[in-house]
């Protein structure tokens, strides 16, 4: 019998946007606890790209070992069409998204695919009213800046639990920067958020209560006492903030950078953070609050199928269209519709038809990262790149049955 085969975008040498080839390859099968997914949308996030040039961008150390060909992505929300054997917690026809295997070597997501499997545990049930867009748009960025607000920093949850803290969030308009800061608002912080001016109304709307635009102010000329940074951009320029944060206070970056550490230590300042990984339950919070309005998928752009080379590549060379702080650009918001349908695209955005027979790629730079910031080793911070339905399979998927048999 001929197993059943689906499209999947895959690697075969490391390079630029240009190794990447989509294909026909098998329908993956569940491993006990887990589930197969129909992928309706993949974010794509910075390690992806590290990963499709051979993480040479980290020292050789630390870096992934890789094994040729493979298929990235880790960020996916789609349906469940089978189980594997055992109790995964979930059923066929559900809706779900999530970080999958993450961190981990090699290419354990391989989320760019029209079918992906996944644990159980590493879901989340999709927010009702949001599209499979903007719900691929938070796993790794909105689960990177929960896990450093509440696991790293320590904050506590909770309406005004962090009421009379001032929280900064360096690149605020990024991917972790804006649920950084709307996080930090629903906890009763002052939020403080530093991006470039043209992102100045969108942030204030997600509820920043003060901006600093970099390109016109340095930040540490004009704040002082922040009890904690989360500083999104890193870089060998990261030490400047240090004057920004209070004695005691702490100093949290996403990126590496240079903080001058014993400078630092003589104030008192800390620099709790680590690496983002796959949790359904937390993803499961954070899904609550979009359902909520209290949280709200910044998405910028949107790609056909035929243009997967430049989302597979889109700002992945450090530095090329802004400086560092940036924070990137988020020209639109995706939330749950309140009179039903789905989170709307931005005005003039290119939207294929929905449903199975219309494959296509989307991109959804929902959370664009410092770019001079992509040389750094990354710690879980998301472009947005969505790539969306990317059409039917060849052959109904093989396996596991919903019965798990």
């Amino acid at each position: 019998m001929t197993k059943a085969t689906m499209g999947a975008i895959r690697v075969h040498a490391f390079g630029g946007p240009d190794v990447l080839r989509y294909e026909q390859v098998p329908v993956p099968e569940p491993a006990p606890g887990e589930v197969l997914v129909e992928v309706r949308a993949a974010g794509l996030n910075p390690p992806d790209w590290y990963a499709r040039i051979g993480f040479a961008n980290i020292p050789a150390a630390l870096r992934a070992r890789l094994t040729l060909p493979f298929v990235p992505g880790t960020d996916i929300s789609g349906v469940v069409v089978a189980l594997g054997p055992g109790d995964s917690g979930w059923s066929v026809g559900d809706e779900v998204f999530g970080l999958v295997r993450f961190p981990s070597a090699g290419d354990a997501g391989r989320g760019y695919a029209q079918y992906a499997t996944a644990p159980g545990t590493h879901l989340a049930r999709k927010p009702s009213g949001l599209d499979h867009v903007g719900a691929a748009g938070i796993p790794m960025a909105g689960l990177t800046a929960y896990q450093y607000l509440f696991d790293h920093i320590g904050l506590e949850r909770g309406p005004d639990a962090a009421a009379g803290r001032t929280v900064l969030v360096n690149g605020a308009a990024g991917g972790v920067g804006h649920f950084t800061v709307q996080l930090a608002e629903a906890i009763g912080a002052e939020v403080v958020a530093v991006a470039s001016g043209r992102h100045e109304e969108f942030l204030r709307a997600l509820g920043a209560d003060r901006f600093v635009d970099y390109t016109s102010t340095a930040v540490e000329d004009v704040v002082r006492e922040v009890d904690h940074l989360v500083d999104t951009v890193g870089g060998p320029d990261g030490h400047r903030l240090l004057p920004v944060v209070r004695r005691g206070g702490t100093l949290s970056p996403v990126f590496l950078g240079e903080y001058h550490r014993e400078r630092a230590g003589a104030l008192g300042i800390t620099f709790p953070s680590g690496q983002v990984h796959s949790d359904g339950a937390q993803l499961g919070e954070l899904a609550r609050m979009v359902e909520q309005g209290l949280l709200t998928v910044g998405v910028d752009s949107v790609f056909p199928r035929g243009r997967r080379a430049r989302a597979g590549g889109a700002r992945a060379h450090p530095g090329q269209d802004r400086p560092a702080g940036g924070g990137g650009r988020v020209s639109h918001r995706s939330r749950p519709a309140r009179h039903g349908g789905a989170g709307r695209p931005g005005p003039g955005r290119p939207q294929g038809p929905q449903g199975p027979g219309q494959p296509k790629v989307r991109l959804a730079q929902g959370s664009v990262s410092a770019v001079r910031a992509l040389s750094a080793m990354p710690v879980g911070i998301v472009d947005g790149m969505v790539l969306d339905g990317l059409g039917p399979p060849v052959a109904p998927p093989a396996g596991p049955t919903a019965a798990g048999s």
